[in-house]
């Protein structure tokens, strides 16, 4: 058994050294971003009450133009030594974003509005890379509401057009997913001030009382932000489990939440009957 384990150890480093670098693919590490990407555009697509290929092939974009992010954050950081695997991949899913883009572009040309602020998004991420400033506050909540912008492109892609409605959604998918900046920021001791988090939800739940008086969101929809209200008070309450867990635990923590809110904001955006395609 010990010789067998060896042999396969061998191949396998025989394999990597036969594999140039720059030819593994590279993906980004951060895979809470794309429960998020994955969630905002289902909510998207409950709001259009409909799935065609469309729709298909805007969640493929949504995808690689995520992953985009990753290799050109990198080769940003490091920009005094260029690294042709970030190079390479960075501009192979950018080629299919683009293409897939300008495909459904030409079908729904609604579709230029959320590209232009996706753009908006990279240029301002690329400027706190420089800045060292990538993981500040305010960067990470324009990073989740440029993310969340699939959920527009969903029912912009699917439908042909947009609407307030469509819009409401990813201000409220933005706020909810963005509140995790604030309590992920609690097990930092330079960043552990109670005070911002409540100020940026209460800010929130104000603007999303605002959506519902405006008949942009349903009842049920707007209520799913309470999630993020109900997390805040579990977080503290049980302040010194969140500081000192490991982060696997509080990773599943903010995914079963998470979860809970796409669950509850996707259903409730679903009529009683979807019409027949």
């Amino acid at each position: 058994m010990s010789d067998s384990r060896t042999l396969v150890s061998t191949n396998t480093q025989i394999k990597n050294k036969k594999t140039p670098i720059w030819s593994r693919p590279t993906f980004s590490p951060e895979h809470g971003v794309i429960l998020v990407l994955f969630g905002s555009f289902l909510t998207g697509a409950a709001l259009a009450q409909r799935w065609t290929s469309s729709t298909t092939l805007a969640l493929i974009c949504a995808f690689f133009t995520l992953q985009v992010e990753h290799p050109y954050v990198v080769q940003i950081k490091l920009r005094k030594n260029w690294k042709l695997r970030y190079l390479v991949w960075g501009g192979v899913y950018s080629s299919i974003a683009l293409s897939l883009a300008i495909f459904l572009w030409l079908q729904s040309s609604v579709l230029l509005w959320l590209y232009i602020l996706v753009i908006i998004g990279f240029i301002v991420d690329a400027i706190a890379v420089i800045k060292g400033k990538h993981k500040s506050r305010v960067n990470e909540i324009i990073g989740f509401a440029t993310i969340c912008l699939s959920a527009p492109l969903a029912y912009g892609a699917t439908t042909g057009s947009l609407s307030m409605a469509a819009m409401a959604i990813w201000i409220l998918n933005t706020l909810f997913f963005s509140s995790a900046v604030y309590t992920i920021k609690l097990r930092r001791k330079k960043t552990a001030a109670f005070k911002p988090g409540v100020i940026y939800h209460c800010t929130a739940t104000l603007i999303v009382i605002s959506l519902y008086s405006l008949d942009y969101l349903s009842l049920v929809t707007a209520l799913s932000f309470t999630l993020a209200l109900i997390k805040l008070v579990v977080v503290f309450g049980c302040k010194e489990w969140y500081r000192q867990a490991k982060f696997h635990s509080i990773a599943i923590f903010e995914t079963r939440f998470a979860l809970l809110y796409i669950a509850i904001a996707s259903i409730s955006l679903l009529p009683a009957h979807l019409p027949p395609n």
